[in-house]
């Protein structure tokens, strides 16, 4: 997924970036006017694989939050298969003793992702 966010050329708009992978418009935002709620986080992976945070957070702030959570995870995994010590178990537990709480944050995190691009867009 990393190596596919840099591969990709952000889109100036701020969402779009997605047609890079032969995906089509957004059918919730061609039909309403309002963005969906995943609107710009291929463009916001794709600027943070650009090095490009402020670019990235001004497209999707959570789609800027999902990058670092991802490159977080993809590096404990690297650094697991180098040298095996039990990291991702421990970190997959972790998640398990706490998943209603994450998903919550993650959750929570969308909303306000969604609400804020729709805002920007200039939604309701």
């Amino acid at each position: 997924m990393l190596a596919i966010a840099r591969s990709l050329t952000p889109d100036v708009a701020g969402h779009g970036t997605h047609k890079q992978l032969g995906l089509g418009t957004c059918t919730i935002l061609e039909a309403t006017g309002v963005p969906c709620p995943v609107c710009g986080m291929t463009t916001s992976f794709a600027h943070m694989a650009h090095l490009e945070p402020l670019a990235a957070f001004r497209a999707q702030p959570f789609g800027s939050l999902l990058f670092l959570l991802t490159l977080g995870i993809a590096l404990v995994a690297v650094v697991e298969l180098l040298q095996p010590r039990g990291r991702l178990q421990r970190l997959w537990e972790q998640i398990l003793d706490r998943e209603r709480m994450i998903a919550a944050g993650l959750f929570g995190g969308l909303a306000l992702g969604w609400i804020y691009k729709v805002l920007m867009m200039g939604g309701p």
